[in-house]
Formats: structure tokens, sequence, C-alpha cells
């Protein structure tokens, strides 16, 4: 009896116990999964969850074979549950349940969950699937999500909206945006450095000053408040303070384009047009920056203030093949000749893209043909202006005062109000100042009135008969622009029977809302390639932002920029009638 004991106990000593626990069921469920046993895998991951019912990975792989069963009501109950009491912090369910919602043609809940996704996960795992499925509800839904931030993005969305804006020459407005923005994301330095510029561009330096200081207080060597700073401390005639920053600035050699292009224009501002020569010839042999004429004419002032006359007319004589049609270089390079032929003293010249100031209201004064529409938007242009508004002498104050009439829109208006509140200004300006504000106001009410009587779009004769008859003589250039954007798509589009009828009802709404703004010329390629998108979309044509891209010669986020913009104003895309 005791040696079967033995024999016994010596055949159990061979058998590997098992340990039924949660990491067993769940090598079980992987195994079944790779055979692609379903059901198995269901049961397994079932199981890992009655032994650790606290652990929230176990959950989520019980909800995902679910919906690969295509029980997503049962799925979502399981990532709710997981919200609601077992880890509130895995965001990443709200994600799971949008695509299940999906699956079930639930859009309207599909954008719900897919909206806190993005506004509440901090590591935006999913970002990209996110973006792709934020962009099928829109088409579902017909209109787009009401989204207010991305959070793993840290303000990047409301950020990029505000650049735009700068760029635009909106500095108010993206002022008040990036000021929004401050309570929710202190550590984004690069928004706090753009509001100081946008305070700088209105005028407003003893704020840029004092909120460049918060950007420093927080990171002493950030390079763009540390330029900011310098210009700001030459304005204000602080020399001292700029020559220490000059002597810091001088010695660094940043490696990232956009650090390169700020300490180039920098340094050029300062009067270090060495340094700046130095650092646009950098930028000029990228191959992303080397077609840019902006920056070849930039690099030919500097060149022309260090004297190296020789480059400084091949570089500008690079602007006229790269843009034919300004009249910069060709102005620049009659200056270089006087100046060869000593028939004018060598002057320093400042880095703007764009005619001297004293130049631009010549020739808008002997043409009589006003500010072109690109220029009304240029940001050096304006901030030039809000800067003269405030700083230049009586006559050039006037001058502005009268320019700024010819723009009038929404930031012109709170330059001039601002201005005729300051209480050291001369009166007569302050004088014509308000008569400039009270005719932007009778103009904008006339409009209001005009646009109000203009018979509704979408009717049966041709569009643009519409917007053409109600739009008086002298804003018909503009109604041509228009005109240009939808025949420029039409021009463009490959099924051209197909779409044409769609693009221009689309275009048609969109303009009877925004008239009478209307925005550059230069912007008709976007414009008309997010036209095509849309109409293309509304067909349920295979086509990607890149692929329309492509066709325009522009980048895919030019094409979603104006394809979101019509969608923004219009409120959503009729359907075809």
């Amino acid at each position: 009896m005791k040696g079967k004991l033995v024999r016994a106990e010596g055949h159990l000593a061979n058998i590997i116990p098992i340990h039924l626990d949660a990491s067993f069921f769940f090598e079980r469920a992987v195994r079944s999964l790779d055979r692609n046993h379903v059901d198995k895998a269901l049961k397994y991951f079932r199981k890992a969850v009655e032994y650790e019912p606290e652990n929230p990975v176990n959950h989520c792989n019980m909800a995902g074979i679910l919906s690969e069963k295509g029980d997503y009501e049962a799925s979502n109950a399981v990532l709710a549950h997981v919200l609601d009491v077992v880890d509130p912090s895995m965001t990443e369910c709200y994600f799971y349940m949008a695509n299940n919602y999906a699956n079930m043609d639930r859009f309207e809940e599909a954008e719900k969950a897919l909206v806190t996704y993005l506004e509440e996960d901090p590591q935006g795992q999913f970002m990209t699937e996110a973006e792709e499925m934020m962009e099928l509800l829109y088409y579902e839904l017909d209109r787009p999500a009401k989204l207010n931030r991305i959070k793993s993005r840290k303000g990047v969305v409301e950020h990029d909206q505000a650049r735009e804006l700068l760029e635009e020459g909106k500095f108010a407005q993206a002022a008040e945006l990036l000021e929004g923005m401050s309570p929710d994301y202190p550590d984004y330095l690069a928004a706090r450095n753009n509001l100081a510029l946008a305070y700088y561009y209105m005028g407003l330096f003893p704020k840029a000053r004092e909120t460049i200081a918060e950007v420093l207080e927080q990171e002493p060597g950030n390079l763009h408040a540390l330029c900011n700073l310098a210009i700001f401390h030459q304005n204000e005639n602080r020399a001292d303070q700029v020559l220490l920053l000059i002597k810091k600035l001088r010695v660094i050699m940043p490696f990232q384009q956009e650090q390169v292009y700020k300490l180039a224009t920098t340094m050029g501002i300062l009067g270090q047009h060495d340094s700046a020569y130095v650092h646009f010839r950098r930028l000029l042999k990228d191959e992303e920056t080397a077609a840019d004429p902006a920056l070849a004419h930039y690099a030919a002032v500097a060149a022309y203030n260090t004297e190296r006359y020789d480059v400084a007319e091949r570089l500008w004589r690079h602007v006229s093949k790269l843009d034919p049609g300004s009249e910069v270089s060709k102005f620049y390079l009659s200056g270089l000749d006087a100046v060869r032929q000593g028939e004018l003293e060598p002057e320093k010249l400042s880095y703007h893209y764009h005619l001297p100031f004293d130049e631009q209201f010549r020739q808008w004064e002997n043409y009589g043909s006003g500010i072109p529409e690109e220029m009304k938007n240029d940001p050096l242009i304006r901030s030039s202006f809000f800067w003269a508004l405030r700083h230049g002498d009586r006559a050039t104050k006037l001058q502005v005062i009268h320019a700024l009439a010819m723009i009038g829109d929404y930031e012109v208006q709170q330059a001039l109000q601002s201005f005729i509140q300051e209480p050291e200004e001369d009166q007569d300006l302050i004088a014509a100042a308000e008569a400039v504000l009270n005719g932007l106001h009778m103009q904008e009410q006339d409009q209001r009135k005009s646009h109000d009587q203009q018979p509704v779009a979408g009717a049966a004769v041709k569009p643009f008969q519409k917007v053409q008859s109600s739009t008086e003589q002298a804003k018909s250039e503009t109604t041509s622009h228009w005109q240009a954007v939808v025949e420029r798509a039409l021009q463009m589009t490959e099924a051209k029977a197909e779409l044409q009828q769609e693009m221009e009802r689309i275009w048609t709404d969109y303009v009877s809302r925004v008239h009478p703004e209307v925005p550059g010329t230069k912007q008709i390629e976007g414009w008309a390639a997010g036209l095509e998108y849309l109409a293309a979309k509304i067909h349920s044509r295979p086509v990607t932002y890149q692929s329309i891209a492509e066709r325009y010669g522009i980048s895919a986020s030019t094409v979603s920029k104006y394809a979101r913009q019509i969608v923004r104003v219009c409120g959503s895309i009729p359907p075809t009638v």
C-alpha cells in the first residue's frame, strides 16, 4: 500500500498545475483569435473579466470581440460600463463606441461619442482614424461637427485658426481668439508669442511687451520671444536692452526652418544686416523655401544693405521670375540702378515684400485705382498702416486714415475706434477718423438693405446673373472675381457635365450669404478646389483632399481649409435638387 502511494506521488509530481487566472484565459482567448475561433475567444475573455473585473483592458477586449461579431449594442454596453464603473480615464472607449454607433448608422450618437473622445483624450492615440471618421460623419449628417477643442493637440486647432487670422491681417480677431486660449493653455508658449505679435501689429506695445515677459519667465531661452522682445525694445528706443539681446541672438545658429526665418527677419529689422544675410542665404539653399519670392526679396534687401549690390541685383531678378506680376522687384532694381549711377544716395531698405509706404500712396493717388484687393489682406501692409496710425507724423496719419477707409473691415473699424479715443491726438485727425467711421457704418447699413432686397439664390436662371444684377457697377470687378472661382472649378473638373450644376448651386448659396465681403484674387485656386471637393463628395465620387490638391497645384490642407470655410458659412451643403 505504501509503495502504491509513492508511485502515485511520483506520478503527480510530473503534472504541471494549471493556474486558472485572468492571464490564463487571456492567452487562451488570443490563441483562439489566431485560429479565427471568435466564439471561443469571447468565452475566454468573459472568464478573464470574471477573474479581474477591475482590469479595463479585459473589458475592452471583450467589447472588441462583440463588435467583431456584429453585436454593437452589447459592445457599447461593455464600454459604457468601463467608463461608468471600471476606469473613467479610459477615454479611448468613446472612440470604440463611435465606431459601433457608425456601424449601426446611428450617426448622431457616433458624432457625440467621437467629439467626446477628441475633447477628452489626452494622448490622441486614434487621432488619424478619428479625423477620417469625422469626415464620414460630416457627409452623413450634412454639417460639421460641433467640436470646440482637441485635447491631445493642446490648443492646436484654436492656435491654427489664430495663425490664419494673423496671416490674413485680422489682428484684433486673432488676439480675441488667443486671449480666450490663455486660461486653458497657460503653457502653450507659441500661442502666447503670437498673441504678443497680434498686440504689436495693433500698436499695443505695452500689452505686447507684457505678454512676451510672461513667455520668457516660463522659458528664458525661447527664440521667438527673444526676437520679439528685441523688436519691441527697439520700437521704444531702449538701445541698451536691444544691444544686450543682439549679442545673445548673434551667437545662435538654429536648425529648424521656422526659427532660422524668425532670426533672419529679426536681425534685419534690428539693423544687423550681415547676420540677416547669412540666415536668409541659408534658407534659400533649402528646397522647401527656395521658390519663395518674398524670401528672395528679403535676401536681396540684406545684400543691398551690406553693399553686395551684384548679389542684390541677381536676387531681385530672381524675384521677378518667381513673381512676374509684382512691381516690387522692378521698383528696387530701378532704385539700385540709380544708386550705382550716383543719382540716389544709398539708404537702408526695410524688410517688407511690398512697395515702400510713400510709393504705395503715390501710385494709388496717381492711378486712382484704390488699394488692390490682395494688398488689403496683406498682413505686412495692414500692420504698417496700424503702426503708422499710432506712430507716424501728422501727414502720414492723415494718409493712413484715408487708406483705411478703402479697406473698411472689422479690423480697421477697431483701429479707428481706438484712435479716436486717444486724448493726445490732434483733433483734426480725430475728426477725420470719425468721418471715416461714420461713412463705413452708413455703408454697412446700405449694404444690409441691398442684401435684404436680393432675390433668393437657387432659382432656375443662371446663378451668377442673380448676383450680378443686384451688384452696383462699382463692384463689377469683385463679382467678376466670384465668377472666376466657379469658372476655374468648372475648367478643372474631370466630370464637367455631372458636377457643373452642383458647383454653381453651392457657390451661389455661399456668395449670397457672405455678400458683400470677398476674398483676395490670389485665393481663386483654393476656393475652386474646395468647391469641387464638396460637389464631388455630394455626388459620392471617390475623391480626397490630396487628389484635388495635386491637380490644382496646392496643398491638401489648403483644399480642406476652403471646403470647410464654405461649410462654416452655409451651415450645411443642401442636397441636390
